[in-house]
């Protein structure tokens, strides 16, 4: 009998631990949540500062002091999720459980690679939490669009980016034959550079063409930059209003017989009549 209260104490706690750590719906539970991902904000943030010469010098042994605080409290979590987890090995394949390993593991391989600490800015990453936590999960729906538009112009814009790169090496040859080494193009992966800087319209300047008929294509690439920056623009327009259309709450207005409202539409947007009844 008194092994399995204690069984049962010890599954009473593991369910209470559940809640508070995966759940939102209790108090404790959003408490726990906010609290982690202020943790999260002010671990980032210390890497960040860290960077600054001027702060490192000061508090350099501070910050790195709280960075390994910080570690220890995200090692405790990460132990106590996998404790009171219903299934811990499919936590630990998650989304969330590699993203928990991996916003860890940094802060124990920098004593090892001196330099490993800066990649603990992974652990903004967690910050993805914060749509569970206040209740903003619907907004992914948008994001779900997004996404879905993206993957279906793949194809046109693979070809899109394969067109351009062909122009950018020809491009880039006639300006090596044209310009030549004592004008900065020193070789054609120079050229390149050149090239792709030019037609992005980002022109940096470091290297230019000295010769009138270099600077004519230099005028000719940019123009051409213009116009090829408007193609991938529209084809991933024209896939976010396809998809959009498609998305489209496939529900009938009883009164107007109108479709195509919103998903979270509770009324009729041409008549006003509601929409409840004919879920």
């Amino acid at each position: 009998m008194q092994q399995d209260s204690q069984v049962n104490r010890k599954e009473c706690i593991k369910f209470e631990l559940r809640r508070v750590i995966f759940g939102t719906d209790t108090r404790l539970g959003r408490y726990f949540d906010i609290s982690l991902i202020v943790c999260i904000i002010l671990s980032v943030s210390l890497v960040f500062l860290d960077t600054l010469a001027s702060i490192h010098r000061q508090y350099g042994e501070l910050i790195g002091a709280l960075e390994w605080c910080f570690t220890l409290i995200f090692t405790l979590e990460y132990l106590l999720r996998l404790y009171c987890s219903a299934q811990p090995i499919r936590y630990v394949r998650s989304f969330y459980g590699v993203v928990d390993l991996l916003s860890i593991l940094p802060g124990y391989l920098v004593l090892f690679f001196p330099g490993a600490n800066f990649t603990l800015v992974i652990r903004i990453l967690r910050l993805f939490r914060i749509f569970r936590v206040f209740k903003l999960l619907r907004y992914l729906s948008e994001g779900n669009v997004l996404l879905r538009a993206m993957l279906q112009s793949g194809r046109k814009v693979f070809i899109f980016f394969f067109s351009v790169s062909l122009i950018v090496m020809v491009l880039s040859a006639i300006m090596y034959v044209v310009e030549g080494p004592e004008s900065g193009f020193s070789s054609i992966p120079k050229s390149v550079y050149w090239t792709i800087v030019t037609i992005t319209t980002v022109g940096y300047g470091d290297i230019t063409p000295q010769t009138s008929l270099g600077q004519a294509i230099a005028a000719f690439t940019m123009l051409l930059g213009y116009s090829i920056i408007a193609i991938p623009t529209g084809i991933l327009t024209a896939e976010i209003s396809q998809e959009m259309v498609r998305s489209k709450d496939i529900r009938r207005c009883r009164n107007c017989l109108k479709m195509g409202h919103e998903n979270d539409a509770k009324y009729c947007d041409n008549c006003g009549d509601s929409l409840e009844a004919d879920l």
